[in-house]
């Protein structure tokens, strides 16, 4: 059916705009979102409407026109018919202007990349909900968000980076929260860029990198917003001055981090001057808390990640995403460079920024390497054919994915730190992955050209940056399957190496398991395993071993009391069938990283490429300790885990 075409922005300024837009909190008990898009002058041929299919910095079609629950057309002369054209196109029939789509959006995704309402709060990302008007003119397009009379609203706030229609008490106005009202963009991307929050939420403020920002948190919470801003502050400014040593200065007006604390969550996606973030509770700051609690240090972490991006991916990109079209897939090869070199960026600006020592930054780098090792996919797929496949491989992963895959995010971030190193290696400390960035900022970002990376033209950036012809190296870091050089690499900076098993790890099944209530369920089965070789599968339920009923716990203590060699029986259910499966049990697997500082009397090697053996002097620790600190930083007075050794 039909809707009554609402009220649209009437002012002058809007009356030169094509393009209009109306979102309304219409149902929040239902989850529903109405949209009216009016086009001034529609296309004489009949207005084609589209929605995108997923959002830019989430590789995955994710078909967001399935929400659209009702849809309708209509001009002055009355409804005008309406056809679906593919999964998330429309067509309207030639008619008079102005022409208003009217549609319903179901939403109820608790994630950052959808939308999200209801009696609390309310979330969207503009890909997720607001069509594109095909073939209209390119220019400024109005937005006006509005709510229904239910009295439960009537207070709520929006929160966005959008910009707001200026009024008469624009130098009293907040650019990013306020009431429900009047926004503009520039174009179709800038609209969908700026994610919004309604509702009731706590807002904190500090300045960084020469701009004013912003924190508001959404979901009940305790935290401590004093200590919150201030961490949040030293990321930002020490990633402005990476891009920007002179001047500090960040490239937007202002920022927004938009945070939905839950019971359980963690996830973020970055936009042009805010990221949206979900994260626990138990991760934010509370008042009195000391040192820095694994949560919150996977806070600051994801925070660090999302802001980098508005440098590197939103300003800074491949070419391939540039033309992208939002329908559609776009490939690129270069993922490893702009999410694994945020990925390394992350933490990394933690110890920069002062929040974390060395040995604790070593501890992070060193379970990302174990995260790496483990899995057998890391020999058969590059990192660039991990990039390309991200559409169908790293968004859709499934019980095999550990035997055939490996990540962009943490092998990109070793490469990032291959390259680092390498760099600082080769030049004696004068030139390091900072420069490479900063060139791509200058050529790329600064001025945010329309153009972006070529599929092949890192290796010429890091030669213009650095003098260094890293082509060869760059093959077979990123195209290729071996392991990266690091254990040598690391040791120049006083840091050893070492892959190894678990302390008192017993024998391996060859599998991973997961207890799911009272299964304990084979989650993965790697690839040549005793398992695999026996006939286990991922998706079987381990009930016994040699007689004995197992559960995660008693699984482990029974193969404690085993040897590498010695053969068990195992029975397992696959579906309904009853299987009985005997296998040799095998060493258990070297998946522990571990990066240790060295001192004086510490012997050198037994890394993973068993370099040779050799004694540190006072020099060589002063030297080591140099270099170090060239690359993290001086050390802050942090409380470290675990110092000398972290796991």
């Amino acid at each position: 059916g039909s809707f009554p075409a609402p009220d649209m922005p009437h002012s002058t300024s809007d009356a030169r705009k094509p393009v209009q837009y109306l979102v309304s909190l219409a149902n929040v008990d239902a989850h529903l979102f109405e949209v009216t898009i009016r086009v001034t002058d529609p296309t004489s041929t009949g207005q084609r409407f589209a929605l995108p299919a997923w959002t830019p910095g989430s590789y995955m079609i994710r078909e967001f026109a399935r929400h659209i629950v009702s849809i309708s057309a209509q001009s002055p002369d009355g409804a005008v018919p309406l056809v679906k054209t593919d999964k998330h196109s429309w067509y309207a029939a030639p008619c008079k202007g102005p022409l208003s789509l009217i549609y319903r959006v179901y939403a109820y995704d608790t994630s950052v990349r959808a939308a999200y309402l209801d009696s609390r709060r309310g979330f969207l990302t503009g890909s997720a909900v607001l069509m594109r008007a095909l073939d209209q003119p390119s220019g400024p397009l109005a937005l006006r968000l509005t709510h229904t009379d239910d009295p439960r609203l009537i207070d709520w706030r929006v929160a966005t980076t959008l910009p707001r229609v200026r009024l008469a008490t624009a130098d009293r106005e907040d650019p990013i929260v306020g009431e429900f009202g009047d926004f503009v963009a520039q174009d179709y991307d800038e609209l969908v860029d700026h994610p919004i929050e309604f509702g009731h939420f706590e807002v904190a403020r500090f300045e960084a990198g020469g701009r004013p920002h912003g924190v508001v948190i959404s979901g009940r919470h305790d935290t401590d917003l004093t200590r919150l801003t201030q961490d949040f502050a030293k990321i930002c400014s020490t990633q402005a001055k990476l891009f920007e040593p002179e001047s500090g200065l960040a490239p937007f007006e202002h920022y927004l981090f938009l945070i939905h604390a839950t019971g359980d969550g963690y996830g973020g996606l970055e936009h042009r001057a805010s990221t949206a973030l979900l994260c626990a509770r138990e991760a934010l700051p509370y008042r009195g808390m000391t040192g820095l609690p694994k949560p919150y240090r996977g806070l600051l972490g994801l925070a660090s990640h999302e802001y980098f991006h508005a440098w590197h991916v939103k300003r800074i990109r491949p070419q391939a995403l540039i033309d992208a079209e939002p329908g559609v897939e776009a490939y690129t090869r270069l993922l490893w460079i702009f999410e694994g070199f945020t990925s390394y960026y992350d933490d990394l600006t933690l110890v920069r920024s002062g929040l974390l020592s060395h040995e604790a930054y070593l501890g992070l780098l060193g379970e990302t390497c174990s995260a790496v090792l483990k899995a057998p996919g890391r020999h058969h797929q590059s990192v660039a054919e991990s990039s390309f496949d991200a559409w169908i491989k790293y968004y859709r992963q499934d019980e095999n994915s550990p035997n055939s895959i490996v990540s962009y995010y943490a092998k990109g971030s070793l490469v990032a730190l291959t390259i680092d190193l390498t760099i600082r290696t080769r030049s004696a400390g004068k030139h390091s992955l900072d420069d490479v960035m900063r060139l791509l900022w200058s050529r790329f970002g600064k001025s945010e050209q329309t153009f972006g990376l070529s599929e092949d033209g890192f290796g010429e950036i890091i030669e213009d940056a650095t003098g260094f012809d890293l082509r060869h190296e760059l093959a077979q870091w990123v195209e290729g399957t071996t392991d990266l050089p690091l254990p040598e690499l690391l040791l120049p900076l006083g840091i050893q190496m070492k892959q190894e098993a678990a302390k008192d790890a017993p024998p391996s099944l060859g599998l991973w398991t997961v207890q799911r209530g009272h299964d304990l369920v084979a989650k993965t089965v790697l690839k040549d395993g005793p398992a695999m070789r026996a006939g286990l599968s991922a998706g079987d339920v381990l009930i016994a071993m040699d007689g004995l009923r197992v559960s995660e716990t008693s699984l482990k203590n029974q193969l404690g009391r085993k040897r590498p060699g010695d053969r068990v029986s195992v029975h397992a259910f696959r579906r309904d069938e009853l299987l009985t499966i005997d296998l040799e049990l095998e060493p258990p697997r070297p998946e522990i990283v571990t990066l240790s500082i060295l001192d004086t009397g510490s012997e050198a090697g037994g890394g993973v490429e068993n370099t040779a053996l050799h004694k540190l002097d006072q020099r060589d620790l002063q030297a080591n300790e140099e270099r170090r600190s060239a690359w993290l930083g001086t050390s802050p007075t942090v409380a470290a885990v675990n110092p000398r050794t972290v796991p």
